[in-house]
C-alpha cells in the first residue's frame, strides 16, 4: 500500500522511517518532509484539501497526521469527506490538545485526575487568582504554541511575568485565554496510546527532558531528548494508567461523541499519590516518537490504518524489550531567538555505529545541509539496556556539528539514578 505521512520534523520522520521498513507499503510520500528522509518522496504540497486530492489521486492507503495544527485545522474531516483512511482525531476531538480549558473540562467531567486549575479571559482576573494561589505555580497559554506556551514558575515574579506575556500577544491568539494550575512536583512520563472510539491501547511509555538545559534547569522546550520505556511506568503502574486514566478517556470520548481514530498521547506526573495528567497531544510525541518507534517491531502502518478503520481490537502492536534514547541537538539560543542557515557536518560518521539521525530543523542550502529550526536533530540509538542505548547515542551526537549547537549531556539522568 502506498502511506501518505504530512509533516516535516523528527516525529514524521521517524514514522516514514518506520513506514519505509514495512514489506506492506509499496511508497511513503512526506509533504513536506525534509532532507534526511531517504528513500521517501518529499512533496511540496501544504493545502489541506490539495493533500486530500493528491491521496485520492495516488491511491494513497493511509494518511498519517503528524502535526497538531492541521489536526486542529480539521484536516481529517477533508480527508473523511473524500473516504479517505486517515489516522488521526477529527477537528472536534483535536480540541483535546487545542484548548487546555476544554481539555480540563473534559478531565473535571470524566474523573481523570488532573491538577486543580482555574482559567483567565482577562489579565486582571488572573492575577488575582494567582496572588491567591502563590508559587510555584503553572502558566498556560490555553492554545497551541509549538510546546512554549508552558511556564513553571518558581516565584510570583516569574508568574506574573508568564501571564502578561500571553496577554501580551507572546504567543499570538494562543494566549489569549490562560490556564493557571498547581504545580505537580514529581516524575514525568509519557503515554502512547491508541484508540478508534470503541477500544484503546496501551502502546509505550517514554521519558521526556522539557527544560533546555542540564540538571531539568533554563525555559521549558518542545523536549531536549527522551528515552523509552519509562521505569517509572511498571506493570503495576501500567494496568493503573489503563483503570483510571485510558478506560476514562475513552468513556469520555464516546459520551462526547468524538469521531477520534487515532492516538492520544499523555504527558503524566507521577508521585506518592499516583499519576496526574499534564496535558493531552492528540499526536505523537516529538522527541518521544524517536526513541518508541525504534523499539517497535511489529508493523506501525497496519497498526495506523486498522486504527483509522475502526478495527483496533485486530491490532498486536510488539515492541523490544531494548531501551532507547533520543538526544536532541539544537540551535543556540533555543527556545528564543536563534541563528539559522549554518552548515551541519558529521551525520554519517554519526550513524556509524548505528545510531539514526533524525532531521527536525534542516534544509538544504545551496547543496549544503543548514539548521532551520530550534530542535535541529535527534540521535536516536537502541541497546539491551540503557546505559549502553546512551553510550551510543551521546557517541553519535558528539560526532555531530554546527555554529553554537547544543544538547544536554544528561537525558535519562533518571533512569541512571535507579541503577545506583
Amino acid at each position: 500500500m502506498k502511506v501518505l505521512v504530512i509533516g516535516g520534523g523528527g516525529r514524521e520522520h521517524a514514522i516514514a522511517w518506520k513506514m519505509t521498513q514495512d514489506p506492506e507499503v509499496s511508497k511513503v510520500y512526506c509533504a513536506p518532509g525534509n532532507p534526511g528522509m531517504k528513500g521517501i518522496e518529499c512533496i511540496n504540497i501544504s493545502d489541506h484539501h490539495e493533500l486530500a486530492d493528491f491521496a485520492k489521486e495516488n491511491d494513497i492507503a493511509l494518511t498519517m497526521v503528524g502535526p497538531e495544527v492541521p489536526l486542529c485545522e480539521g484536516i481529517v474531516n477533508i480527508f473523511r469527506d473524500k473516504g479517505l483512511d486517515v489516522f488521526g482525531p477529527d477537528k472536534d476531538a483535536a480540541q483535546l490538545e487545542g484548548s487546555k480549558t476544554y481539555a480540563n473540562i473534559f478531565m473535571d467531567k470524566y474523573e481523570i485526575p488532573t491538577a486543580a486549575s482555574g482559567t483567565f479571559d482577562n489579565e486582571a482576573d488572573a492575577l488575582t487568582y494567582l496572588e491567591k494561589q502563590g508559587a510555584p505555580i503553572v502558566i498556560k497559554a490555553d492554545g497551541l504554541a509549538a510546546g512554549k506556551g508552558v511556564t513553571v514558575a518558581d516565584t510570583m515574579d516569574q508568574a506574573v511575568a508568564a501571564v502578561k506575556d500571553c496577554f501580551d500577544g507572546a504567543f499570538g491568539s494562543a494566549g489569549a485565554r490562560v490556564v493557571i494550575e498547581e504545580c505537580l512536583i514529581g516524575e514525568e512520563a509519557s503515554i502512547f496510546a491508541f484508540l478508534d472510539g470503541e477500544t484503546i491501547k496501551f502502546v509505550a511509555s517514554a521519558q521526556d527532558h522539557k527544560r533546555a538545559y542540564e540538571g531539568d534547569k533554563g525555559p521549558n522546550t518542545g523536549g531536549m531528548g527522551t528515552y523509552s520505556p519509562a521505569p517509572v511506568v511498571d506493570a503495576d503502574m501500567e494496568q493503573y494508567i489503563k483503570d483510571e486514566i485510558l478506560t476514562k478517556f475513552l468513556k469520555g470520548v464516546q459520551a462526547e461523541g468524538l469521531d477520534f481514530r487515532g492516538i492520544v498521547f499523555i504527558g503524566l506526573m507521577i508521585d506518592e499519590e499516583g499519576p496526574k495528567v499534564l496535558e493531552f497531544n492528540v499526536r505523537f510525541g516529538d522527541p518521544e516518537t524517536q526513541s518508541v518507534l525504534i523499539r517497535m517491531e511489529s508493523s506501525l502502518a497496519d497498526a495506523l490504518l486498522k486504527t483509522a478503520q475502526g478495527k483496533l481490537a485486530e491490532v498486536d502492536m510488539k515492541f523490544s524489550d531494548d531501551q532507547a534514547l533520543c538526544v536532541v541537538m539544537a540551535s543556540g539560543g533555543y527556545p528564543a531567538s536563534y541563528e539559522k542557515g549554518h552548515e551541519i557536518t558529521g551525520i554519517e560518521a554519526a550513524e556509524e555505529n548505528g545510531a539514526i539521525v533524525f532531521h527536525a530543523g534542516t534544509s538544504m542550502q545551496d547543496g549544503k545541509l543548514v539548521n532551520t529550526g530550534g530542535r535541529v536533530l535527534g540521535i536516536t540509538a537502541r541497546a539491551a539496556d540503557i546505559v549502553t542505548a546512551r553510550e551510543k547515542a551521546y557517541e553519535a551526537t558528539k560526532k555531530i556539528n554546527w555554529k553554537d549547537a547544543f544538547y544536554r549531556n544528561d537525558i535519562a539522568w533518571r533512569a541512571l539514578e535507579r541503577l545506583k
